[in-house]
């Protein structure tokens, strides 16, 4: 297909759903860090949000550039490439807040443990490709192999949160290449077993690959009460916060909770909570639908995917989104535990953006080529799981 027939085919509706969401952060993020910073550079995050909007977008034109064949030969380079940032971050990178996560160039902070979750996508769905099915229980520790490495640098580091976006991913593009019956005895095995080894560690010390700060909040958001200066302190303010916005929020810059400070990380983890008390339930909801938009566009494309390995390649992206919304929102509401993830588009920081851009290119570049005649039209996802 010749490269100008292919731009004819980007997928406008998701790049005006990211922009939407883009644009709205402008604002939260600015309503957010207004107290953090004195009279006169109040605009401080929002000036560098732009930056990265702009940077995302000339990220989404070379991702989608690329025919995503061409992401079977770079699969190794991608892997090992952010293996080796990843342990690079353990020797050599900037801490805050107690946890490694950053390398500094220049004036700007590198997170690499975002920019390997897209890494990931791609690589795992080149080793997926080459099976054509899932059909026995060994097969799945080939793949489980695969994301091992880089999941155990980013616990190191530590970073909880994104460890489990790279379950999330893991297990979206999994289910896709096996029978779905299985699924039903994963999730409740994989459940018990968490269960059991959490209570085997409280009573008989049994290790477990986590800090212990990161085990109480997971397991705080149950009573946060119970450490309100503590491990529960952050899941508290932020269901206040919500809660204080009512049913159609305080406004844009007008939060008290949120002008007053008592809400921690607001520009970053918590960022939807600031949404919940300045647009309030509706608002809330109204952001929720968007991103429901979003992912229902992205399942689409996966359905439309002209091959398997497209197919895939979209898959673990709204994988990666899915989880990162539940999340974020359920954390703020008290439905989940709190994990530190970034809400996509939404959340200030560079690294972030930067990885959900690529994360849409390689959808758009996905539904572009959707329709060359020289592959062979994969089945439907809904044929897929069956």
């Amino acid at each position: 297909m010749r490269a100008k027939s292919v731009w004819k085919n980007v997928d406008i509706l998701t790049i005006l759903i990211m922009l939407l969401l883009s644009v709205l952060s402008l604002f939260i993020i600015g309503s957010a860090t207004k107290p953090l910073l004195p009279q006169g550079s109040q605009l401080y995050f929002v000036h560098r949000q732009i930056a990265w909007i702009f940077l995302g977008l000339i990220t989404i034109g070379i991702v989608s550039s690329i025919p995503y064949e061409k992401f079977r030969v770079l699969s190794p380079y991608l892997y090992w490439g952010s293996v080796l940032l990843l342990a690079f971050v353990l020797v050599k990178g900037h801490t805050a807040l107690g946890a490694q996560r950053w390398i500094n160039v220049g004036p700007f902070q590198l997170q690499p443990s975002e920019f390997a979750q897209v890494a990931v996508i791609v690589t795992l769905a080149t080793h997926l490709s080459r099976k054509e099915r899932i059909t026995r229980w060994r097969d799945f520790l080939s793949p489980g192999f695969h994301v091992l490495l880089p999941m155990l640098l980013i616990l190191k580091q530590p970073d909880l949160g994104t460890t489990l976006v790279f379950v999330a991913i893991t297990a979206g593009m999994l289910f896709m290449t096996s029978s779905w019956w299985k699924w039903v005895l994963i999730f409740p095995v994989g459940f018990l077993t968490v269960v059991l080894w959490v209570y085997l560690h409280f009573q008989f010390h049994i290790p477990i690959p986590m800090h212990q700060y990161q085990l109480n909040r997971l397991l705080v958001f149950i009573n946060p009460q119970r450490a309100p200066l503590g491990a529960g302190f952050n899941e508290i303010q932020s269901r206040i916060a919500v809660g204080s916005g009512g049913l159609l929020g305080t406004g844009i810059f007008t939060a008290h909770f949120n002008q007053l400070s008592f809400l921690p990380e607001s520009y970053t983890d918590f960022i939807y909570a600031v949404v919940g008390e300045e647009l309030g339930f509706v608002g809330s909801i109204a952001l929720l639908g968007i991103y429901l938009l979003l992912l229902a566009r992205v399942l689409y494309i996966a359905n439309r995917a002209k091959d398997r390995y497209g197919m895939l390649l979209v898959v673990g992206v709204v994988s990666m989104f899915a989880f990162q919304v539940i999340e974020s929102a359920g954390m703020v509401s008290g439905v989940m535990p709190v994990a530190g993830i970034p809400l996509p588009f939404m959340t200030y920081g560079g690294s972030a953006f930067i990885t959900d851009a690529a994360a849409i290119g390689i959808v758009i570049n996905v539904y572009m080529r959707r329709g060359d005649p020289s592959y062979k039209r994969v089945a439907s996802v809904t044929q897929v799981v069956q």
